[in-house]
C-alpha cells in the first residue's frame, strides 16, 4: 500500500478538508507538513462541522495526527483549536497528537509586524491573513526562530528572545506601532511550555518507524500549489512550498515515502485575497457560483472571487508538483447552467500563451481564452457513482481530465462525506 500526499491543485479553498476526511478513515497516520493558522479545512460529519486550521483533520476520524516540522505553531492559537475540537466531543491528548520538537513558533510580535506591514502597503497590499506567517518563515530562514525544543530550555529561550526582540522592535518602531517587553513575552511561553511540550517529539522516529511497520500515512497539505512561494502567483503566494515535495521536507521522512500525490480542483475556480485571476468572473454567473458553492474562506470568513475553470493553471500545478490524480470537487455547483466554460490559454499582449509566466505584469494582464461546453439540466449532487451523472457532466469531467493531463481519480458531488465516486484508491499506488 501507497502513502498518498494530498494537495490543492487551485488557489485554496479547493474542499481539501472533505477529501483528507474521506482518506483518512483509511489512514493511520495524518501529518501537517506545511503552512500555519492561516489555512482552514472544514469537514462535515452528520450533523457536525468541524473548522480546523493547524490541527490534522484526521484526528476527527480517531486517528493519530502529526504537526510536522514545516508547520509554523501559534501556540495560543493551537491550544485554543484543541479546546474548540474538544467542546464539540474529539479528544485530543498527547497520545493522540504529536508535534515535531523542531518546527519554528509563531510569537505575538509575529502578526504585529504582519498587520503593520499590511497597512503600509495600501493599496498595493497582498491580502495576507494578518497571523504572522510570513515573518515566522522568516526568523526560521534567518536562524533567529524560536522553536518547540528552546520551550524546554529556559535560558536558551532567554537568549534567542533577545536576538528575536532586537529585530521586530527595530521594525515595529519604524511603522510607529507598539513595541513588545522581553519578559512580558517571556512569561507568557514559560507558561504555556508545560501544555506545548506534552505533545512535543522528534516525529521523524516514529514517522521511520510507521513507514517500516507498513502503515498508511497521508500527508495533508495547505494552501495550494499556485499559493507556492516559489511556483505561484508571486508575491500573492503564502511563505511556505505548497507542492508535494514539501511532504518529505517539512515531516522528516524521505522523498520515496510520499506515495501517490493527490491534487484537488474545483470544478470551478476560485480565490480569496489579491492577485491575478484569469478566469474570474464579476457578473450574475460569479455571484451565483459564490452563493451555491458557499464560498468564504473558513479562517479569513471572506467572499471568495469565483470564475471558470481554469485548466492552464491546474496543468501547471499537475506538472510542477508532480500531481497524479485529481479529486474534483463541487460538481454539483454547476447543475442547471446551459452553458459552461474552461479556460484553456491566455492572450498576453498579442500572443497566446499555455502557463502562466511568472511575471507580475503579465500575470496582471492575461486574459482568458475560453472553450464552451454544453452544461446540464439533470443533478449531480449526491452522486455516488458514474451512471449517476448526466452525460454532459461526465463530457465536462472528461474534457478535464485531457486539458490538465491527469486523471480525475475522486468526484465529490457534495459537502457530505460519502457523496464521491471512487475511480482509483489513492493507497494503492
Amino acid at each position: 500500500m501507497a502513502n498518498v500526499a494530498v494537495i490543492g491543485a487551485q488557489w485554496g479553498d479547493e474542499g481539501k478538508g472533505k477529501v483528507v476526511d474521506w482518506l483518512a478513515s483509511r489512514a493511520d497516520i495524518v501529518v501537517r507538513f506545511q503552512g500555519g493558522h492561516n489555512a482552514g479545512h472544514t469537514l462535515v460529519v452528520g450533523d457536525q462541522t468541524y473548522k480546523l486550521s493547524l490541527l490534522p483533520s484526521g484526528l476527527v476520524r480517531g486517528k493519530l495526527g502529526i504537526i510536522g516540522n514545516g508547520v509554523v505553531i501559534d501556540p495560543e492559537a493551537l491550544l485554543a483549536e484543541i479546546a474548540r475540537l474538544e467542546s464539540q466531543g474529539v479528544r485530543v491528548p498527547p497520545e493522540r497528537l504529536r508535534i515535531a520538537e523542531n518546527a519554528a513558533l509563531i510569537l505575538p510580535m509575529h502578526p504585529a509586524i504582519d498587520r503593520a506591514r499590511e497597512a503600509a502597503r495600501g493599496a498595493l497590499s497582498i491580502g495576507t491573513t494578518g497571523r504572522g506567517i510570513g515573518p515566522a518563515y522568516e526568523d526560521k530562514a534567518a536562524r533567529r526562530a524560536i522553536r518547540v525544543a528552546d520551550l524546554a530550555e529556559p535560558e536558551t529561550l532567554s537568549l534567542k528572545l533577545d536576538e528575536l526582540l532586537r529585530h521586530h522592535n527595530t521594525l515595529l518602531a519604524g511603522f510607529g506601532q507598539p513595541t513588545f517587553e522581553k519578559e512580558a513575552v517571556l512569561a507568557g511561553l514559560l507558561a504555556l511550555a508545560p501544555r506545548i511540550l506534552a505533545y512535543a517529539e522528534p516525529v521523524w522516529q516514529r514517522l521511520d518507524e510507521a513507514r517500516r511497520s507498513g502503515r498508511r500515512i497521508l500527508f495533508e497539505g495547505a494552501q495550494a500549489v499556485m499559493l507556492d512561494v516559489d511556483h505561484g502567483t508571486y508575491p500573492y503566494v503564502t511563505s511556505s512550498n505548497t507542492v508535494a515535495a514539501m511532504a518529505a521536507a517539512g515531516s522528516g521522512i524521505g522523498p520515496a515515502a510520499i506515495g501517490t500525490v493527490l491534487g484537488i480542483a474545483k470544478a470551478y475556480c476560485t480565490r480569496v485575497g489579491a492577485g491575478p485571476f484569469p478566469s474570474e468572473l464579476t457578473d450574475s454567473i460569479g455571484t451565483m457560483l459564490g452563493d451555491r458553492g458557499n464560498e468564504f474562506g473558513t479562517v479569513t470568513g471572506r467572499r471568495r472571487r469565483c470564475g471558470w475553470f481554469d485548466a492552464v493553471l491546474v496543468r501547471q500545478a499537475v506538472k510542477v508538483a508532480g500531481i497524479q490524480g485529481l479529486a474534483l470537487t463541487k460538481l454539483d455547483v454547476l447543475d442547471g447552467l446551459s452553458e459552461l466554460r474552461i479556460c484553456v490559454a491566455y492572450r498576453i499582449g498579442a500572443d497566446e500563451c499555455r502557463y502562466l509566466p511568472a511575471a507580475p505584469g503579465a500575470q496582471a494582464t492575461a486574459r482568458p481564452i475560453y472553450e464552451s461546453l454544453e452544461g446540464w439540466n439533470g443533478s449531480t449532487r449526491g452522486a455516488r457513482s458514474w451512471a449517476d451523472l448526466p452525460a454532459s457532466a461526465v463530457k465536462y469531467v472528461r474534457r478535464i481530465e485531457e486539458l490538465v493531463e491527469a486523471p480525475v481519480t475522486l468526484l465529490s458531488t457534495s459537502p457530505e462525506r460519502d457523496d464521491t465516486i471512487l475511480v482509483r484508491d489513492p493507497f494503492e499506488g
